[in-house]
């Protein structure tokens, strides 16, 4: 089973109708019981960091989160879930995220408009299993004012420009951060997930 983190923010339903249509078993939860029991854990989310994180603790899902990762089961991190992963956020102020990934989530420089939202390309930088049969310049829907500044450049999987160049895609091992939506990015969009979906089978496998 693939458990949906509910912690009162994000597009849960489209994630889970998405991973439904490639026929992954999938749960929606908020129970940290629950969420333990995953063979993969996908955190969603949209809106405000700080609030995501109040949330989150007051569900008592950060240290099951931790522990999914730690245990290196397949993890995934979307839009603000992916930014939840960094050690801390700029945005309203300086707020404690999750520290699995180090570095900072910043503001998107002026210049451009804000929120970047609409459809962007993706450049590779290293391989990963999260793009097997995705190309380099593949376009991927985003809608974000913030994004992530990794310290360990090696997590930094695929880039996108918009006014500056910034992380869109961070990996390391089984754990993985997107600042895109898939759910929302059509039949590549499709294809993460169920790169995602197919490394959770392989592994419980194993």
């Amino acid at each position: 089973m693939i458990a949906i983190i509910d912690y009162g923010m994000g597009n849960l339903r489209s994630v889970e109708k998405a991973l439904e249509l490639l026929g992954y078993p999938v749960e929606v939860t908020s129970d940290p019981m629950r969420v333990s029991q995953a063979k993969g854990v996908i955190l969603p989310g949209v809106g405000a960091f700080a609030d995501a994180m109040k949330n989150l603790t007051e569900k008592k899902l950060v240290p099951v989160i931790k522990e999914t990762v730690a245990a290196k089961k397949p993890f995934l991190g979307i839009c603000l879930g992916l930014q939840l992963m960094f050690t801390e956020s700029e945005e309203n102020g300086i707020y404690e995220g999750l520290d699995i990934f180090r570095g900072r989530v910043k503001r998107i420089p002026a210049g451009a408009k804000v929120p970047h939202m609409g459809w962007n390309q993706i450049t590779i930088q290293k391989e990963s299993t999260i793009l097997t049969n995705i190309p380099s310049g593949s376009n991927f829907y985003f809608v974000h004012s913030y994004y992530v500044d990794p310290e360990d450049k090696e997590i930094i999987t695929t880039t996108t420009e918009y006014n500056n160049i910034f992380t869109s895609i961070c990996s390391e091992g089984n754990t993985f951060g997107i600042q895109f939506h898939p759910e929302k990015s059509s039949r590549l969009g499709l294809e993460i997930l169920k790169n995602f979906g197919q490394l959770v089978m392989e592994v419980e496998q194993v």
